[in-house]
């Protein structure tokens, strides 16, 4: 029972995330989480290093096999995958909202593409989870990724890390 109290808390802390006032919701699926439908997730990402390339945010099924899995490798197990990417904002933070097939416990990545070439460049490129936990020198972990999605639009901080020399990814500040 206490683990229970514990997700509706969590839950509960998720739907308080602030938007910042005036900022637009990026994405095709913006319609979603400005008209409150659901289920969704709307994403407020901050701490990005520069106005570089693009944001994707990508849904995976809340499962060590699934999580970061390729898109064709996903597809061929028919598990459902979902991925938005849009420009990096010009300054401040971004706003993405991701429609999620069904209520449930998901896995979500945020990664920046700062050089364009769609294909994590472990140099230059910056990851985020829900957690917000320091990502470090390790492959990132599944319990990091996990958000769990009513039948609303769910809210979610994620706080972009970046490479930050030998202590692996950290947040820039």
């Amino acid at each position: 029972m206490a683990a229970r109290g514990l997700t509706i808390a969590c839950a509960a802390a998720l739907a308080t995330v602030a938007v910042p006032a005036g900022a637009q919701v990026l994405g095709p699926d913006a319609a979603a989480c400005n008209g409150g439908e659901g289920p969704a997730i709307r994403a407020t990402i901050t701490g990005l290093k520069d106005a570089q390339g693009t944001l994707k945010l990508e849904l995976y099924p809340a499962t060590e096999e699934d999580f970061l899995a390729g898109d064709d490798e996903l597809a061929a197990r028919g598990r459902p995958f979902r991925r938005i990417t849009v420009p990096a904002p010009a300054s401040g933070s971004a706003v993405i909202c991701i429609r999620v097939p069904n209520p449930g416990r998901w896995a979500l990545f945020l990664g920046h593409d700062r050089d364009g070439k769609r294909k994590f460049n472990f140099w230059s490129d910056g990851a985020g989870f829900p957690s917000n936990r320091r990502i470090g020198r390790a492959r990132p972990k599944l319990a990091d990724a996990i958000i769990d999605v009513g039948n609303g639009v769910t809210n979610t901080q994620i706080v972009e890390q970046y490479l930050r020399g030998l202590g692996g990814f950290g947040p820039l500040k």
